[in-house]
């Protein structure tokens, strides 16, 4: 009860309190990330090799098996390890326990990549490791077209230009871009032509790494100034320059690469391909990094196409593809639209009910606030606006205002059957009345979502939310039954008479309100004397039951046997039923 007197004693305290969850928590429904599911963090880490050339089963026997027995001597907390063996590559993923830390999971397994590279064929580039999570899922696609442009030039534009543009928006990981053919420098052999000069492509690879150097020169000083030492020969610049390199020199003889090979600009063979609408183009994925909101991600990105469209050819489109926002704003707006004509209905069946505008604005400001706390809560321990969180607010709503209902409605009562006593004491005197039965009520429905919290893997990311968002909303909605509400009705009240609210005249809730209870205690009295006449007849009463209950069986019997036989009407089953001998169906 302290609280209570403390809220009487101190209003404005608790109408500042209330300003404070207003605003609050119209702060951190913009800040808190938007998504339609919550986030599944399963921590996984792809450890990706690469030696080109290498047959699977070699990537298998000399890459991944080391790989995973280093794994599991160096790696703490590892939950399970799966590897894939292809051509040239091998990805081996490393799922860690929920629980653990992922970056030191992270430099783990960099550290012991490292030191196993040793251990490894020759020529095998370090791993790339990359962190994941099922929350890492694309939102956006960018489709990448344009007449005149080539799939070399598409791929060139999508992978250096575009991609290193949109990776600046918060929470954006962009991967590299599928389709196109990907631009490189190709040597073409002529095997003929180096037969017939004695050489082999071995000859042309060292010429190629020996006099395409890239060697640091440094600086010459020269009096007062120091100058910039540049070997413009160490290294081609262009195609004719690489044709150009000699290989080898017999007599007086010099052959070059032109010779036995040709130089291009050219592209290796392609692995997969996109088409728009028919013709050839390049596809940019757009992920979710992180708590990021989707929608702030996929606002960013919209709102940057506009500035990259400046710096790339002017026949190079790029129209967006798989806008995930669509539907997290279907999803979103739809569980608000539900929430919000959930809690129209309940305050106006809390205003037809009582029949008082007062205690309906009384019980109409806890819902809110109530919902707002969760809100701010949800935002504070890191969750997200999504399907579920909105859900058990909207599931909340409903059962929100029993608190707020059964404080108000004990004031209304003890006015009337005390109406020379002060108003406070009256509030005192309600509130203690229904504290514990209040806070018992409370727990109650609290105590259904407990074993949520008790639940593991990706049942526990998805339903523990919803059920967050419920307790805290509960536990919020009794904290404001007990301050916000004897607080509204302390000054609200005060001008109202006793009785005031259920005096017939031209109010037609009011009107309606006397009726309904007039209606309604009409029918606790039929129902009162009904359940006494079955007490004292307890045989009859129970005959007749079960009479009604066989009745019912009965006549759903047969309609139960249409479903299991189809075709057959009610007096067809009954005629086989009579044929069956007593087989069962």
């Amino acid at each position: 009860m302290w609280i209570v007197r403390l809220a009487l004693r101190q209003p404005y305290t608790i109408a500042v309190l209330a300003v404070l969850v207003f605003l609050f928590g119209g702060l951190a429904i913009f800040r808190t990330p938007t998504d339609i599911f919550p986030d599944i963090n399963i921590p996984v880490v792809s450890i990706i090799w690469t030696y080109t050339g290498l047959i699977p089963r070699g990537m298998s026997d000399r890459i991944v098996s080391i790989t995973e027995r280093n794994l599991t001597t160096v790696v703490d907390n590892i939950e399970h390890i799966e590897s894939q063996s292809l051509y040239g590559i091998a990805v081996v993923k490393v799922f860690i326990q929920s629980n653990a830390s992922l970056d030191r999971a992270i430099g783990q397994i960099t550290a012991s990549s490292q030191t196993q590279l040793k251990q490894l064929p020759q020529g095998t580039t370090p791993p790339l490791i990359i962190a994941y999570s099922a929350s890492n899922v694309p939102v956006l696609q960018l489709a990448l077209s344009g007449k005149g442009l080539s799939e070399q030039q598409l791929n060139d534009y999508g992978l250096n230009f575009i991609r290193t543009r949109l990776v600046t928006v918060p929470g954006t990981a962009v991967p590299a871009p599928y389709g196109g053919k990907l631009r490189q420098v190709q040597v073409d052999l002529n095997p003929q032509a180096l037969q017939s000069k004695g050489l082999s492509a071995l000859d042309v690879v060292n010429a190629v790494t020996l006099q395409n150097l890239i060697l640091p020169t440094g600086t010459s000083k020269i009096g007062s100034k120091e100058y910039d030492v540049d070997v413009p020969n160490a290294a081609p610049e262009t195609m004719e320059e690489l044709n150009r390199i000699p290989i080898k020199t017999v007599g007086d003889t010099t052959i070059y690469i032109r010779d036995v090979a040709w130089v291009r600009d050219g592209f290796p063979p392609q692995t997969n391909i996109v088409r728009v609408d028919g013709q050839r183009s390049v596809l940019l994925t757009i992920q979710k990094a992180g708590d990021a909101s989707t929608l702030n991600i996929i606002s960013g990105i919209k709102a940057l196409l506009p500035a990259i469209a400046n710096t790339v050819p002017a026949q190079l489109k790029m129209n967006p593809l798989a806008d995930q926002s669509v539907f997290v704003l279907g999803a979103i707006t739809g569980v608000v639209r539900e929430a919000l004509i959930a809690a129209s209905l309940t305050a106006i069946m809390i205003l037809v009910f009582l029949g008082s505008w007062r205690s309906t604005l009384i019980i109409a400001t806890s819902i809110p606030l109530a919902i707002l706390t969760s809100v701010i809560v949800l935002s504070l321990i890191g969750q997200t606006l999504n399907i579920m969180t909105l859900g058990g607010l909207a599931l909340a709503v409903g059962i929100l205002v029993d608190d707020a209902t059964v404080e108000a409605e004990n004031i209304n009562r003890n006015r009337e059957a005390e109406p020379d006593k002060d108003l406070d004491a009256v509030v005192l005197d309600s509130a203690a009345q229904i504290a514990a039965p209040a806070f018992v009520a409370t727990l109650s429905i609290c105590i259904v979502f407990a074993p949520m919290f008790l639940l593991s893997g990706v049942a526990r990311y998805l339903f523990l939310p919803l059920a967050e968002a419920v307790v805290f909303a509960m536990l919020a909605s009794y904290f404001f039954s007990r301050t916000i509400v004897p607080t509204m009705a302390k000054y609200l009240l005060r001008s109202q008479k006793p009785g005031q609210e259920h005096v017939e005249g031209r109010n037609p809730l009011v009107r309606l309100q006397r009726r309904f209870e007039t209606g309604f205690d009409g029918f606790r009295e039929a129902y009162h004397r009904l359940l006494e006449r079955s007490l004292h007849h307890r045989r009859t009463f129970l005959l007749c039951f079960l009479a009604g209950c066989l009745g019912s069986l009965a006549l759903i019997f047969p309609w139960l046997g249409q479903d299991f036989f189809p075709g057959m009407d009610a007096g067809s089953f009954k005629a086989s039923r009579a044929r069956s001998d007593g087989h069962a169906y």
